[in-house]
Protein backbone atom coordinates (compact mmCIF):
# COMPACT_ATOMS: atom_id res chain seq x y z
CA UNK A 1 0.00 0.00 0.00
CA UNK A 2 1.39 3.38 -0.98
CA UNK A 3 2.34 5.97 1.61
CA UNK A 4 0.81 9.44 1.81
CA UNK A 5 2.51 12.81 1.83
CA UNK A 6 2.77 14.44 5.25
CA UNK A 7 0.28 17.17 4.35
CA UNK A 8 -2.29 14.74 2.92
CA UNK A 9 -5.14 13.73 5.27
CA UNK A 10 -4.83 10.09 6.24
CA UNK A 11 -7.70 7.60 6.18
CA UNK A 12 -8.07 4.45 8.25
CA UNK A 13 -10.50 1.78 7.05
CA UNK A 14 -12.08 -0.42 9.73
CA UNK A 15 -13.30 -3.78 8.43
CA UNK A 16 -15.49 -5.77 10.83
CA UNK A 17 -15.66 -9.48 10.03
CA UNK A 18 -17.52 -12.53 11.21
CA UNK A 19 -17.63 -15.74 9.15
CA UNK A 20 -17.13 -13.66 6.02
CA UNK A 21 -14.82 -15.90 3.99
CA UNK A 22 -17.18 -16.04 1.00
CA UNK A 23 -16.93 -12.36 0.06
CA UNK A 24 -14.06 -10.90 2.07
CA UNK A 25 -11.29 -11.12 -0.55
CA UNK A 26 -13.26 -9.09 -3.10
CA UNK A 27 -14.05 -6.37 -0.58
CA UNK A 28 -10.46 -6.09 0.64
CA UNK A 29 -9.23 -5.80 -2.95
CA UNK A 30 -11.69 -2.97 -3.60
CA UNK A 31 -10.25 -1.13 -0.58
CA UNK A 32 -6.60 -1.36 -1.65
CA UNK A 33 -7.55 -0.34 -5.19
CA UNK A 34 -8.98 3.01 -4.04
CA UNK A 35 -7.74 6.07 -5.92
CA UNK A 36 -7.25 7.71 -2.50
CA UNK A 37 -5.09 5.18 -0.70
CA UNK A 38 -5.90 4.43 2.96
CA UNK A 39 -2.92 4.70 5.28
CA UNK A 40 -4.26 1.99 7.58
CA UNK A 41 -6.62 -0.98 7.23
CA UNK A 42 -7.82 -2.55 10.48
CA UNK A 43 -9.52 -5.93 10.22
CA UNK A 44 -11.28 -6.86 13.45
CA UNK A 45 -12.58 -10.41 13.41
CA UNK A 46 -15.34 -11.36 15.82
CA UNK A 47 -14.24 -14.95 16.56
CA UNK A 48 -15.03 -16.40 13.13
CA UNK A 49 -15.05 -20.18 12.75
CA UNK A 50 -14.62 -20.29 8.96
CA UNK A 51 -11.64 -19.21 6.85
CA UNK A 52 -12.06 -15.48 7.49
CA UNK A 53 -9.01 -15.04 9.71
CA UNK A 54 -6.79 -16.97 7.26
CA UNK A 55 -7.85 -14.63 4.47
CA UNK A 56 -7.23 -11.60 6.70
CA UNK A 57 -3.70 -12.70 7.63
CA UNK A 58 -2.84 -13.51 4.00
CA UNK A 59 -4.04 -10.05 2.99
CA UNK A 60 -1.96 -8.41 5.74
CA UNK A 61 1.12 -10.32 4.59
CA UNK A 62 0.66 -9.03 1.05
CA UNK A 63 -0.03 -5.37 1.91
CA UNK A 64 1.62 -2.89 4.25
CA UNK A 65 -0.38 -0.89 6.78
CA UNK A 66 -2.80 -3.73 7.57
CA UNK A 67 -3.60 -4.70 11.17
CA UNK A 68 -5.48 -7.90 11.99
CA UNK A 69 -7.15 -8.29 15.39
CA UNK A 70 -9.02 -11.42 16.39
CA UNK A 71 -11.49 -11.46 19.27
CA UNK A 72 -11.34 -14.54 21.51
CA UNK A 73 -15.08 -14.30 22.16
CA UNK A 74 -17.82 -12.62 20.17
CA UNK A 75 -18.49 -8.96 20.87
CA UNK A 76 -21.30 -8.41 18.38
CA UNK A 77 -21.07 -6.07 15.39
CA UNK A 78 -21.50 -2.81 17.33
CA UNK A 79 -18.66 -3.43 19.79
CA UNK A 80 -16.58 -5.07 17.08
CA UNK A 81 -16.74 -1.90 14.96
CA UNK A 82 -16.09 0.22 18.05
CA UNK A 83 -12.97 -1.80 18.85
CA UNK A 84 -11.64 -1.18 15.35
CA UNK A 85 -12.48 2.52 15.43
CA UNK A 86 -10.62 3.00 18.71
CA UNK A 87 -7.52 1.47 17.08
CA UNK A 88 -7.64 3.86 14.13
CA UNK A 89 -4.68 6.21 13.77
CA UNK A 90 -5.63 8.61 10.98
CA UNK A 91 -7.37 11.93 10.37
CA UNK A 92 -10.43 10.22 8.90
CA UNK A 93 -12.07 6.84 9.36
CA UNK A 94 -14.23 4.80 7.00
CA UNK A 95 -16.17 1.69 7.97
CA UNK A 96 -16.34 -1.40 5.80
CA UNK A 97 -18.62 -4.39 5.87
CA UNK A 98 -17.02 -7.70 4.92
CA UNK A 99 -19.18 -8.41 1.89
CA UNK A 100 -19.55 -5.20 -0.13
CA UNK A 101 -17.56 -3.78 -3.05
CA UNK A 102 -16.34 -0.19 -2.99
CA UNK A 103 -16.35 1.91 -6.14
CA UNK A 104 -12.68 2.84 -6.84
CA UNK A 105 -13.09 6.56 -6.08
CA UNK A 106 -15.23 6.18 -2.95
CA UNK A 107 -12.68 7.58 -0.49
CA UNK A 108 -11.53 10.27 -2.90
CA UNK A 109 -15.07 11.60 -3.42
CA UNK A 110 -15.94 11.56 0.28
CA UNK A 111 -12.67 13.17 1.40
CA UNK A 112 -13.34 16.08 -0.95
CA UNK A 113 -17.01 16.33 0.02
CA UNK A 114 -16.72 16.34 3.80
CA UNK A 115 -15.19 19.84 4.05
CA UNK A 116 -15.22 21.15 7.62
CA UNK A 117 -18.09 18.88 8.69
CA UNK A 118 -17.66 15.78 10.84
CA UNK A 119 -19.22 13.13 8.62
CA UNK A 120 -20.10 12.47 4.98
CA UNK A 121 -21.86 9.53 3.37
CA UNK A 122 -23.00 8.50 -0.08
CA UNK A 123 -25.72 6.57 -1.83
CA UNK A 124 -25.22 2.84 -2.50
CA UNK A 125 -26.16 0.47 -5.30
CA UNK A 126 -27.65 -2.86 -4.23
CA UNK A 127 -26.16 -6.09 -5.58
CA UNK A 128 -27.19 -9.71 -5.05
CA UNK A 129 -25.15 -12.53 -3.54
CA UNK A 130 -23.41 -13.06 -6.89
CA UNK A 131 -22.48 -9.40 -7.28
CA UNK A 132 -25.13 -8.62 -9.91
CA UNK A 133 -26.77 -5.20 -9.80
CA UNK A 134 -30.35 -5.24 -8.52
CA UNK A 135 -31.16 -1.92 -10.22
CA UNK A 136 -32.06 -0.41 -6.87
CA UNK A 137 -30.32 2.19 -4.73
CA UNK A 138 -30.51 2.81 -1.01
CA UNK A 139 -32.04 6.19 -1.86
CA UNK A 140 -34.93 4.48 -3.65
CA UNK A 141 -35.91 2.62 -0.47
CA UNK A 142 -35.87 5.63 1.87
CA UNK A 143 -34.84 9.25 1.43
CA UNK A 144 -31.15 10.07 1.69
CA UNK A 145 -29.99 13.66 2.19
CA UNK A 146 -27.83 15.94 4.33
CA UNK A 147 -28.72 15.95 8.05
CA UNK A 148 -28.46 19.32 9.77
CA UNK A 149 -30.07 18.73 13.17
CA UNK A 150 -30.33 15.78 15.59
CA UNK A 151 -34.13 16.14 15.38
CA UNK A 152 -33.82 14.36 12.03
CA UNK A 153 -32.59 11.31 13.99
CA UNK A 154 -35.42 11.29 16.56
CA UNK A 155 -36.91 7.94 15.51
CA UNK A 156 -34.61 6.84 12.70
CA UNK A 157 -32.31 7.74 9.83
CA UNK A 158 -31.00 6.31 6.56
CA UNK A 159 -27.29 7.10 6.55
CA UNK A 160 -25.57 3.68 6.59
CA UNK A 161 -22.13 3.05 8.04
CA UNK A 162 -20.80 1.24 4.98
CA UNK A 163 -21.09 4.52 3.02
CA UNK A 164 -19.57 6.81 5.68
CA UNK A 165 -16.35 8.75 6.09
CA UNK A 166 -15.87 10.75 9.30
CA UNK A 167 -13.29 12.65 11.28
CA UNK A 168 -11.41 10.72 13.95
CA UNK A 169 -12.61 13.18 16.60
CA UNK A 170 -16.18 11.93 16.09
CA UNK A 171 -15.18 8.59 17.63
CA UNK A 172 -14.03 10.35 20.80
CA UNK A 173 -17.40 12.11 21.06
CA UNK A 174 -19.40 8.94 20.32
CA UNK A 175 -17.57 6.38 22.50
CA UNK A 176 -18.56 4.31 24.34
CA UNK A 177 -21.10 3.12 21.77
CA UNK A 178 -24.48 2.22 23.33
CA UNK A 179 -26.22 -1.08 22.64
CA UNK A 180 -29.62 0.59 22.21
CA UNK A 181 -28.90 1.82 18.67
CA UNK A 182 -26.67 0.70 15.82
CA UNK A 183 -23.14 2.07 15.59
CA UNK A 184 -23.82 3.95 12.34
CA UNK A 185 -27.03 5.52 13.67
CA UNK A 186 -25.08 6.67 16.72
CA UNK A 187 -22.22 8.10 14.64
CA UNK A 188 -24.63 10.07 12.45
CA UNK A 189 -26.69 11.28 15.40
CA UNK A 190 -23.65 12.41 17.38
CA UNK A 191 -22.28 14.14 14.28
CA UNK A 192 -25.46 16.24 14.03
CA UNK A 193 -25.05 17.27 17.67
CA UNK A 194 -21.78 19.02 16.81
CA UNK A 195 -21.81 19.51 13.06
CA UNK A 196 -23.69 18.53 9.91
CA UNK A 197 -23.82 15.32 7.91
CA UNK A 198 -22.90 15.77 4.24
CA UNK A 199 -24.62 13.65 1.60
CA UNK A 200 -23.07 12.68 -1.74
CA UNK A 201 -25.83 11.81 -4.20
CA UNK A 202 -23.75 9.19 -5.98
CA UNK A 203 -23.54 5.42 -5.38
CA UNK A 204 -20.02 4.74 -4.09
CA UNK A 205 -20.64 1.26 -2.65
CA UNK A 206 -22.08 -1.93 -4.12
CA UNK A 207 -24.06 -3.06 -1.09
CA UNK A 208 -24.42 -6.83 -1.18
CA UNK A 209 -27.74 -8.40 -0.16
CA UNK A 210 -27.73 -12.03 0.95
CA UNK A 211 -29.22 -14.25 3.63
CA UNK A 212 -26.38 -13.69 6.11
CA UNK A 213 -26.49 -9.87 6.22
CA UNK A 214 -26.14 -8.58 9.78
CA UNK A 215 -28.05 -5.51 8.62
CA UNK A 216 -29.43 -5.34 5.11
CA UNK A 217 -31.47 -2.98 2.98
CA UNK A 218 -34.66 -5.01 3.43
CA UNK A 219 -36.32 -3.21 6.32
CA UNK A 220 -39.32 -5.56 6.26
CA UNK A 221 -37.28 -8.41 7.76
CA UNK A 222 -37.54 -8.91 11.49
CA UNK A 223 -33.90 -9.15 12.52
CA UNK A 224 -34.44 -8.57 16.23
CA UNK A 225 -35.65 -10.76 19.05
CA UNK A 226 -39.40 -10.42 19.62
CA UNK A 227 -40.20 -8.10 22.51
CA UNK A 228 -43.34 -7.73 24.56
CA UNK A 229 -45.24 -4.45 24.34
CA UNK A 230 -43.93 -3.45 27.76
CA UNK A 231 -40.35 -4.19 26.69
CA UNK A 232 -40.79 -2.17 23.49
CA UNK A 233 -42.05 0.81 25.50
CA UNK A 234 -39.17 0.50 27.96
CA UNK A 235 -36.65 0.35 25.11
CA UNK A 236 -38.21 3.36 23.36
CA UNK A 237 -38.04 5.39 26.58
CA UNK A 238 -34.42 4.41 27.22
CA UNK A 239 -33.50 5.24 23.64
CA UNK A 240 -35.10 8.70 23.81
CA UNK A 241 -33.36 9.42 27.12
CA UNK A 242 -30.07 8.39 25.51
CA UNK A 243 -30.59 10.83 22.63
CA UNK A 244 -31.66 13.66 24.92
CA UNK A 245 -28.64 13.25 27.19
CA UNK A 246 -26.23 13.40 24.24
CA UNK A 247 -27.89 16.49 22.73
CA UNK A 248 -27.82 18.16 26.15
CA UNK A 249 -24.17 17.21 26.65
CA UNK A 250 -23.30 18.72 23.26
CA UNK A 251 -25.11 21.94 24.13
CA UNK A 252 -27.09 21.81 20.89
CA UNK A 253 -29.73 24.48 20.29
CA UNK A 254 -32.44 21.79 20.03
CA UNK A 255 -31.72 20.27 23.46
CA UNK A 256 -34.92 21.82 24.79
CA UNK A 257 -36.96 20.10 22.07
CA UNK A 258 -35.42 16.73 22.98
CA UNK A 259 -36.10 17.39 26.65
CA UNK A 260 -39.79 17.91 25.88
CA UNK A 261 -39.95 14.78 23.73
CA UNK A 262 -38.13 12.78 26.39
CA UNK A 263 -40.53 14.00 29.07
CA UNK A 264 -43.50 13.03 26.92
CA UNK A 265 -42.21 9.44 26.80
CA UNK A 266 -42.49 9.05 30.60
CA UNK A 267 -46.05 7.68 30.57
CA UNK A 268 -49.41 7.83 28.78
CA UNK A 269 -51.02 10.62 30.75
CA UNK A 270 -53.28 12.88 28.69
CA UNK A 271 -50.86 15.78 28.94
CA UNK A 272 -47.90 13.64 27.84
CA UNK A 273 -49.91 12.15 24.97
CA UNK A 274 -50.92 15.62 23.83
CA UNK A 275 -47.40 17.04 24.14
CA UNK A 276 -45.86 14.07 22.30
CA UNK A 277 -48.33 14.28 19.41
CA UNK A 278 -47.92 18.06 19.16
CA UNK A 279 -44.12 17.85 19.12
CA UNK A 280 -44.18 15.20 16.40
CA UNK A 281 -46.65 17.32 14.44
CA UNK A 282 -44.60 20.51 14.81
CA UNK A 283 -41.37 18.78 13.73
CA UNK A 284 -42.91 16.13 11.44
CA UNK A 285 -41.02 17.26 8.32
CA UNK A 286 -37.68 16.87 10.10
CA UNK A 287 -38.46 13.74 12.14
CA UNK A 288 -39.95 11.90 9.14
CA UNK A 289 -37.70 13.34 6.43
CA UNK A 290 -36.02 10.00 5.78
CA UNK A 291 -39.33 8.18 5.26
CA UNK A 292 -41.08 8.25 1.91
CA UNK A 293 -44.34 9.56 3.35
CA UNK A 294 -46.83 12.01 1.90
CA UNK A 295 -47.78 15.19 3.77
CA UNK A 296 -51.01 13.51 4.91
CA UNK A 297 -49.24 10.40 6.20
CA UNK A 298 -46.83 12.58 8.17
CA UNK A 299 -49.77 14.26 9.90
CA UNK A 300 -51.38 10.88 10.62
CA UNK A 301 -48.09 9.61 12.04
CA UNK A 302 -47.98 12.56 14.43
CA UNK A 303 -51.55 11.87 15.52
CA UNK A 304 -50.66 8.21 16.10
CA UNK A 305 -48.05 9.33 18.62
CA UNK A 306 -50.92 10.37 20.93
CA UNK A 307 -51.51 6.66 21.51
CA UNK A 308 -48.01 5.17 21.32
CA UNK A 309 -44.27 5.84 21.47
CA UNK A 310 -41.74 4.93 18.78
Amino acid sequence: MGTLENNTPTVAVVVATYNGATYLRAQLESIVQQTYKPSQIIIVDDASVDGTITIAHAFAAAHSGVMVVQNETRLGYIKNFEKGMLLANASYVALSDQDDIWVPNKLEVLIHAIGDQMLAYSDSELIDADGQLLNQKMSSIKNQFAYHTPIMYTIGAWAPGHAMLFKKELIEKAAPFPALVTHDFWLGFVATCYSRVVYVNEPLVHYRQHTQNAIGADTTKNKTVSLTLAQKKQKARARMELLYNKVKEAGHQHAEVFEKINNSYANFSLINNYNRAKLFFDYRNLILAYKKKSALLKVLFALKMFFKID
